[in-house]
Parts: C-alpha cells; sequence; structure tokens
C-alpha cells in the first residue's frame, strides 16, 4: 500500500516524524548498530524546533509547560515506532536536559531494560563529579546540573572532548553525507565508544542528532577548512 502524501495545513506540521538513519561507514570496530534520530531536519534545522512548538502552543492553551513534556510525547515515541521496539539504548547530548529527559523517560516506560546515556564534554564533566571548563561542544556541557534534568534516567553519562566531537562531526559529513553541528559529533562519538563494548553486541543505539552544521561555519568545526581556503594559490 502506498504511503498518503499530502499538503500540510502550516509549517508547524512539519515539526517532528523526524528519520532515522543507520550509520555505515564510520563505525569499524563497532559491535552493536547505531541508528541516528535526524533532528536536523526539523523546519529550523534544529531540536529545539519542538520545545519552541510547544511553548508556544502550550502558552496559547493555558500558559503552561512541562519540562522534557514535548520529547516524552513526541521524540520517544518516534524512536520506539522507527525501531520497532528494538531499541536498546539512547544517547543524548546533554544541554537543558529536557530532551534525555522526556525521550529517556517513555522509553524506558516501554521497556525498562533500555539504557539511557547522556553526553558531555570531558573538559566540563560536572555530571560525573568534574568540575566546569571551557569547551568547543556548543549546546552542551553548561558547566552546571540542569534543574529540567531528571539525572535518574541516565544510567551513564559518557565524557566526549572537544576534539573528539568536531573530528566526528567531521567523519559524519565526510563519510555518512550528514553535515551535522558539533554536538551532534559529540552524540556520535559516545554512541561508537558504547557501540564497541563486548556487552553490546547486536544491540541498537540510537542516537540524537540535535541540528544542522550549516550554523557552525565560523566555528572550530570548519576551522581547517577555512585555514585550507585561506591558504590556496592559484596560478
Amino acid at each position: 500500500m502506498e504511503e498518503k502524501c499530502e499538503i500540510k495545513k502550516d509549517v508547524t506540521e512539519l515539526i517532528g516524524n523526524t528519520p532515522m538513519v543507520y550509520l555505515n561507514n564510520i563505525v569499524d570496530g563497532c559491535v552493536a548498530r547505531i541508528a541516528a534520530k535526524l533532528e536536523l531536519l526539523e523546519p529550523c534545522s534544529s531540536v529545539k524546533d519542538r520545545i519552541a512548538y510547544s511553548m508556544i502552543k502550550d502558552a496559547e492553551d493555558k500558559g503552561l509547560i512541562t519540562p522534557g513534556k514535548i520529547h516524552y510525547d513526541a521524540t520517544g515515541p518516534e524512536i520506539w515506532k522507527d525501531s520497532e521496539g528494538k531499541v536498546d539504548a539512547l544517547v543524548v547530548g546533554i544541554g537543558t536536559g529536557g530532551t534525555v529527559t522526556g525521550a529517556g523517560k517513555f522509553l524506558k516506560e516501554k521497556n525498562s531494560e533500555i539504557k539511557v546515556y547522556g553526553v558531555e564534554p570531558v573538559e566540563s564533566a560536572v555530571l560525573n563529579g568534574g568540575k566546569p571548563g571551557p569547551h568547543l561542544i556548543q549546546g552542551i556541557g553548561a558547566g552546571i546540573v540542569p534543574d529540567v534534568l531528571d539525572v535518574g534516567i541516565l544510567d551513564e553519562v559518557v565524557e566526549v572532548s572537544s576534539e573528539e566531537a568536531i573530528e566526528t562531526a567531521k567523519k559524519l559529513a565526510l563519510n555518512e553525507g550528514l553535515l551535522v553541528g558539533i554536538s551532534s559529533g559529540a552524540a556520535a562519538a559516545a554512541a561508537i565508544k558504547l557501540a564497541k563494548r563486548p556487552e553490546n553486541t547486536g544491540k541498537l543505539i540510537v542516537a540524537i542528532f540535535p541540528s544542522a552544521g550549516e550554523r557552525y561555519l565560523s566555528s572550530a568545526l570548519f576551522e581547517s577548512l577555512r585555514q585550507e581556503a585561506e591558504n590556496m594559490t592559484f596560478d
């Protein structure tokens, strides 16, 4: 049966239902599969589309907003549906904590065996008891434990360095055709670490890719390319 297509009434109907795609070319040595949830394909190319819409809708309805609610109501169910309930682990970079709290809560309610992993910069590993510090992974690692974050939902917080995040984001663009931001690179790097653990053999790990990469053109993500362009000579 062909899938029904229809013209949406407005842009808000384009929010959510983002696709998932397997990573194939940067996963050497992994014994688990990794699927990326492409929030970069939201209308404004960010996971925050869901939050913004939820805030506006709640404000229009009753002026109330529940932290993590939209990810519990939408992101989590989409992952469960698209994976046909076979997801074994969720990997999310921790910014405000809403995504990991909402989606993680939903998935654990569906299957208590599902593991939920947060991701934070090794340079500012507050959730692992470290001290806040400067890093280059925009969008995560604020140096505090966010009020929205339900730390009880986390099975582990994986540390990723700024260099790892940037290099993995570059590999995603070059080898997987996914132009993503630095925090997506951090999520992928963490997922790859987890996918190499023997205990995860044959499991499905879903990593949230929060945003697209074009907004990082002036950041460290593209610094080497800028230098290369600046040093080009023409005969």
